[in-house]
This record gives C-alpha cells, sequence and structure tokens, in this order.
C-alpha cells in the first residue's frame, strides 16, 4: 500500500496545527488572567475580613472596658489606643512619599 502526499495537503496540515497551536495558547493566557483576577478579588475578600474581625475584636475590648471600668486609667488607654493605631495607619496609608513611574518597555524616558 503506498501512500502519496501532494505538497498543499502537507501545507494544509502545516496550517492546521499552527491554529491549533494558536488556540491552545490564548486559551491558557485566557486562564492565566482569569486566575489572576479571581486572587485579587480574594485578596480583597481577605482583607476586608480582616479588617472587621480586627475591628470586632476592638469593638469589643471597648465596650467590656467601658461596661466595667468606667472613668479609670484602663478606660481611656481603651478608646485612646485604637484612635492612635488607626490615625497613624490612615497618615502612613495617604501620605504621598515617592512617585512611581512605569515605563512601557523601550520608552527611553
Amino acid at each position: 500500500m503506498t501512500v502519496t502526499v501532494t505538497p498543499m495537503q502537507v501545507l494544509a496540515l502545516v496550517g492546521v496545527l499552527v491554529i491549533v497551536a494558536m488556540m491552545w495558547r490564548s486559551g491558557t493566557r485566557r486562564a492565566r488572567r482569569a486566575a489572576q483576577a479571581a486572587h485579587a478579588a480574594s485578596r480583597m475578600v481577605s482583607l476586608a475580613g480582616h479588617v472587621l474581625a480586627t475591628a470586632g475584636v476592638i469593638v469589643g475590648v471597648q465596650w467590656l472596658v467601658i461596661t466595667y471600668a468606667p472613668g479609670s486609667t484602663l478606660f481611656w488607654v481603651a478608646l485612646a489606643l485604637p484612635a492612635l493605631i488607626t490615625g497613624h495607619v490612615l497618615t502612613k496609608a495617604f501620605t504621598v512619599t515617592s512617585v512611581d513611574v512605569t515605563y512601557r518597555r523601550g520608552d527611553p524616558r
């Protein structure tokens, strides 16, 4: 049994293989982008959960101190300490210390 292949059939096979390879690569890129987006969203939800849990602990401690130790030094520490920490974090978050500039590849600037 003899199999003959014409040059047109070889070119068609190579074309199909190139198209399949391009589709494979675009699918993996799309999947990678979707995974990165999902990871960023999960980090955001995780951060929100940590913030809410920490706020709950602070409110709980403040409630206990206000209920059981009104007017004492512990009362003022329980109110002032979270305020100081919050003030420090917000000041640090809103203070611009440097300008981050990103350049595209090949940009001479």
